[in-house]
């Protein structure tokens, strides 16, 4: 029997893990390039350089705050694609279209350290998050629906995976509604988010 192209392309995982960690190695290194060092003409005074330095504090903070993001989401699709066994063609393009969003990560950074007391660079930052967890979403339900999931831990790592995207997203979305009230304490919001997912503090097991 002759099988199509369609049919051929796209089964390996593996190939999707290994271009997965290529393109977030490059993103999270682009995110401390848009930390520029200061440049002075003629000589300044040690007050000078330290105020120079806290004025960048602004763009540290976002940029922690991206080194999270893009780490929760590494974590986040690694431990999907522990327990996926396969692919295929439109299960490689969903995690393409997850890469892309991820490679969007420096600018939506760059946007936001610029801008950083503006909602809608805050607005921006988010979307960027809930596309790549929109993506992140798509390819876990689309693995269970064509059985790529081993099934020796379907019934077991299909439901809280899929119950943890939601939350984080649901959590991503307050903290981003709370730049009305000051853009700072959503950053803050977001960023208590992110170390508690990373490091369960409070007992998360979601």
């Amino acid at each position: 029997m002759k099988l199509s192209y369609n049919k051929l392309a796209g089964q390996s995982a593996g190939r999707i893990d290994a271009i997965s960690d290529a393109v977030f190695g490059v993103a999270m290194t682009l995110l401390v390039l848009e930390i520029k060092v200061p440049e002075f003409e003629g000589n300044i005074t040690e007050m000078e350089l330290a105020h120079s330095f806290f004025a960048l504090m602004p763009k540290f903070l976002v940029y922690f705050l991206s080194f999270m993001t893009a780490g929760i989401f590494w974590t986040g699709q690694s431990a999907q694609f522990r327990h996926i066994k396969g692919s295929d063609r439109n299960l490689n393009w969903i995690n393409l279209l997850f890469l892309l969003f991820v490679s969007t990560l420096p600018f939506s950074t760059a946007f936001l350290g610029d801008h950083i007391s503006f909602k809608f660079s805050i607005f921006l930052y988010w979307l960027n998050i809930f596309l790549m967890g929109l993506m992140l979403y798509i390819n876990w339900h689309y693995a269970y629906k064509h059985n790529f999931i081993n099934e020796e831990t379907v019934n077991e790592v299909y439901i809280p995976i899929r119950r943890r995207i939601i939350y984080a997203q649901a959590l991503y979305f307050a903290g981003a509604l709370l730049c009305f009230i000051n853009p700072y304490l959503s950053i803050a919001f977001i960023i208590a988010v992110q170390l508690n997912y990373a490091f369960a503090f409070f007992g998360n097991k979601k």
